[in-house]
């Protein structure tokens, strides 16, 4: 018999099972040992691919930003096109939502997410929006995205007056008017109203 053959490993399969490990047990989850116990090898095999942890999180970054449609940014109206973006980085993030304190608390170096943040950019200064202020721009609805991402795939009560008997009934009425698609029309409504308040903004010189 032959001897076992050693799994080939590669960046894209690291990257592609770390991020398996993230969705299925959490950013905690993510150590070189554990994730090098998932793909049969031992950790020093990892290092000739990857130099650290700190690079597995930018591959898994990576494959993430990958789900978005950053193509959005060039095509129309900013409004528009920021919108398109909203909504497809709320896709993404939805389906990979442990990943969202993970990115949050790592500098970002990814060639990908940098070239998306790139489009933003010139999209934003073609619009009319002075060079210094395009960051917060995509920063702030980044920022709503995000949070809507995490409700996206939140219990579905999150709100039980019934806890507190009859001492919210006000609470308790509007409750029963929630549609089961609460998150999504939140998300619309929200974005709906930022992306209009910043275009009064920019008209405005703010």
């Amino acid at each position: 018999m032959g001897r076992p053959q050693r799994p080939i490993l590669s960046r894209e399969r690291i990257f592609a099972e770390a991020l398996r490990l993230i969705d299925e047990e959490g950013a905690e989850a993510l150590t070189v040992t554990r994730l090098a116990a998932r793909l049969g090898v031992q950790a020093a095999s990892l290092y000739n691919h990857v130099a650290g942890r700190d690079e597995i999180v930018e591959g898994v970054r990576e494959l993430v930003v990958m789900e978005i449609d950053i193509d959005a940014l060039g095509r129309g109206p900013w409004r528009e096109a920021i919108a398109v973006w909203a909504r497809s980085y709320l896709a993404a993030f939805a389906r990979h939502p442990n990943t969202i304190r993970l990115f949050a608390t790592t500098t970002i170096r990814s060639p990908l997410t940098l070239a998306m943040y790139e489009r933003a950019v010139v999209l934003l200064e073609e619009a009319g929006w002075p060079t210094d202020r395009v960051v917060a721009v995509f920063t702030a609805i980044e920022s709503f995205t995000l949070g809507s991402a995490l409700d996206l795939v939140a219990p579905t009560v999150m709100i039980d007056p019934a806890a507190q008997g009859d001492t919210v009934p006000r609470l308790a009425i509007a409750l029963k008017g929630e549609h089961p698609d609460r998150a999504r029309e939140a998300f619309e409504l929200g974005l709906t109203a930022l992306v209009a308040g910043l275009e009064s903004l920019r008209t405005e010189g703010g």
